[in-house]
């Protein structure tokens, strides 16, 4: 899982500044929450965060545009922005954290390696947007592989 450097340097970053973080997920099914609640003094800057796993719950509770999340089956850029300013809305905080993908291949709709799009919201706006690739197998090791990229570029982004 999460290196604790990176939660410690990510925990101290917002308590120092007094500021929040919400986290919206959906292929990484709540393990980055569960990692934010972990850190110390998580109840001083992590105000929660939910796990919308089909197209209706990120339309209904993060206000993606279903309308495009259905052609990309909700896993695009876009997708990653909306759930990223939408949880900020739904959870008042600061910053806003979100990623969509895919942790196994999806033959049928010819995915054949594993990605993820992940996006950084601050104060209503996407500050940072990037694309995470892995050739590792087995969901939950595609999973933490992902948890641990978003917490790494998380961090890195706040120092």
């Amino acid at each position: 899982m999460a290196n604790d450097r990176q939660l410690t340097a990510i925990a101290k970053h917002m308590v120092q500044r007094c500021e929040t973080v919400a986290v919206a997920e959906s292929v990484t099914a709540g393990l980055i929450q569960s990692a934010f609640s972990t850190a110390t003094d998580a109840t001083r800057f992590f105000q929660g965060g939910i796990t919308a796993y089909n197209l209706g719950q990120k339309a209904r509770h993060l206000r993606i545009d279903p309308v495009h999340a259905e052609l990309c089956n909700c896993i695009s850029p876009e997708v990653a922005s909306e759930m990223a300013t939408g949880v900020l809305a739904l959870f008042t905080s600061h910053w806003g954290i979100a990623i969509t993908g895919y942790a196994a291949p999806v033959p049928a709709l010819k995915v054949r390696s594993c990605f993820a799009f992940y996006s950084f919201a601050y104060k209503g706006a996407i500050v940072h947007q990037d694309k995470i690739e892995t050739k590792k197998r087995g969901i939950a090791n595609v999973q933490r592989f992902y948890v641990d990229k978003v917490l790494k570029a998380f961090s890195e982004f706040l120092t």
